[in-house]
């Protein structure tokens, strides 16, 4: 009985991850190359001001926010790798670029938001180490589950256009729907996947984790201005991959469909997950951009942004508000060269 129990699980388990992982080492051998390397800086949240918005790219679609004092961080991956873990061991592929930001350095997160389980978004090792009762999550629909045994304040799912506001943070979360997909494995047919609407002192960023172009974002300028959106730019080659990811050139129109004032790109120039040259996607989103390249707030990991500052006027939702506002030390590299 327990040896036909042990080819059961076999079947069921070991072998669809051997399949994956055997499709995905065929596929890397057309993939770049990249040696690992550090980023030209890293992020310093213990120096962040709490009366403004702070926001820095600790690289892939982690970003490290200060929402006026609220600590969230984005898909956070803060590992050499990511893909299966088995036992010690996690299988998959290397990051080229270090996170810009250590743990050490980050003295707390309030708020983790989770868009899909995909492992390069929804790194169970780095969950791990953020766990803890005063940190809250806010994932997507079906996907708590993976956190169960974490040690997490208050884990939240949200769906379709589903809110929640963590009153005592003075935070509001909307879901937004995206064009995506959220198997962690083949069986995970139930998982959600979402993109969110974070708002908090008049304050709006749009954070869509990724997704392929799709035409909704127009609806976003309905719920209000926004001042900064996360846009994926990476991932788009072959043209297969534009089922679920969108090109710099969409991403870009997306970005302009939301209305949003300011754009992060996101999801590039970290884990080597397609064939298109890795310093591509920022190249392609600046030629989008073309005159309006000065809205796209950064270009390396450890970039850092400002603006909104709570005692001044013009920060506040009218049109005559200031240019943004970048630190000396952390200062975007120009993309003039």
């Amino acid at each position: 009985m327990m040896k036909i129990l042990f080819t059961v699980l076999l079947t069921l388990v070991a072998l669809p991850i051997l399949l994956i992982l055997g499709i995905w080492l065929r596929m890397r051998r057309r993939f770049p190359k990249r040696s690992p390397g550090e980023p030209e800086r890293r992020l310093k949240p213990r120096e962040w001001r709490d009366d403004e918005v702070t926001v820095g790219w600790v690289g892939h679609s982690t970003v490290l926010i200060n929402l006026y004092g609220l600590r969230i961080l984005t898909d956070p991956v803060l590992g050499p790798k990511i893909g299966v873990q088995l036992g010690p061991w996690q299988i998959g592929p290397m990051r080229h670029t270090a996170p810009a930001l250590r743990l050490e350095d980050l003295d707390r997160v309030d708020l983790i938001l989770l868009s899909h389980a995909h492992m390069d978004h929804f790194d169970l090792p780095t969950l791990r180490k953020l766990a803890g009762p005063r940190t809250r999550v806010i994932t997507a629909k079906k996907t708590s589950r993976l956190l169960r045994h974490m040690p997490f304040g208050e884990v939240v799912e949200l769906h379709g256009e589903e809110s929640v506001t963590l009153t005592d943070l003075g935070v509001r979360v909307q879901a937004v729907p995206v064009r995506h997909w959220g198997n962690r494995f083949p069986w995970n047919t139930d998982y959600g996947y979402t993109g969110y609407l974070i708002e908090k002192n008049g304050v709006r960023l749009f954070y869509p984790g990724d997704t392929a172009y799709t035409p909704e974002f127009v609806k976003l300028r309905r719920r209000g201005k926004i001042d900064l959106a996360f846009m994926p730019i990476g991932a788009y080659s072959p043209d297969s991959f534009q089922r679920n990811h969108c090109t710099p050139e969409q991403a870009w129109a997306m970005f302009l469909d939301t209305g949003a004032r300011w754009l992060m790109p996101i999801h590039y120039d970290t884990f080597v997950l397609s064939q298109e040259p890795v310093k591509e996607p920022l190249k392609r989103l600046l030629a989008a951009a073309g005159k309006e390249e000065d809205r796209i707030v950064t270009r390396k990991q450890g970039d850092v942004f400002r603006f909104g500052r709570a005692d001044d006027k013009s920060a506040q939702r009218e049109a005559e508000r200031e240019a943004p506002v970048f630190s000396n030390t952390e200062k975007p590299v120009s993309s003039k060269r």
